[in-house]
């Protein structure tokens, strides 16, 4: 069997026609919130019940929030832009006028998320130039019924119904 060799390029282009909803991770690291923005969340398991993701070898986030050894998947609304924009800054910018409350868990819950999810760390696996990380689900709640934000083609948008 021979290898094919696959361009990144077209890889993102091809792969970036399926649109993925937006999440932001969040936890705590020596009290200050530290989060990241997914478009890789899924269930994974209703037995035990498992969520997982995808975070980028790269990121300076992740090992924060692996540190932790939980976290909270804040499942964002289509109006929640600023939000995502305000967690995707460096430094101390990053949160800067996003509003948060932390749960019981000790962990950054985001205000006016669609749901909240949260878990404990279950397990880190190597995928590529990424980690697939497993949550059991300790917590979770629907906090309003509005439109999610979803990643397609680049962009960030909302779900339009044309039926």
């Amino acid at each position: 069997m021979s290898e094919t060799t696959i361009d990144a390029a077209e890889f993102r282009k091809v792969l970036g026609t399926y649109p993925t909803g937006v999440c932001v991770i969040t936890a705590l690291d020596e009290g200050k919130p530290a989060g990241m923005v997914v478009g890789s969340f899924t269930s994974v398991s209703l037995d035990p019940p498992l969520v997982g993701f995808f975070p980028d070898k790269s990121s300076t986030s992740w090992p924060l929030i692996e540190k932790a050894g939980h976290f909270c998947v804040n499942v964002m609304a289509s109006d929640q832009g600023p939000v995502c924009k305000a967690v995707t800054a460096k430094g101390e910018a990053k949160f800067v006028g996003v509003e948060y409350a932390i749960s019981d868990h000790d962990l950054p819950v985001i205000a006016d998320s669609i749901a909240a999810i949260e878990c404990k760390l279950y397990s880190v696996t190597e995928a590529g130039d990424h980690w697939f990380v497993l949550g059991q689900v300790l917590r979770m709640e629907t906090v309003r019924e509005d439109e999610p934000m979803l990643f397609h083609r680049g962009r960030y948008g909302s779900f339009a119904e044309k039926m």
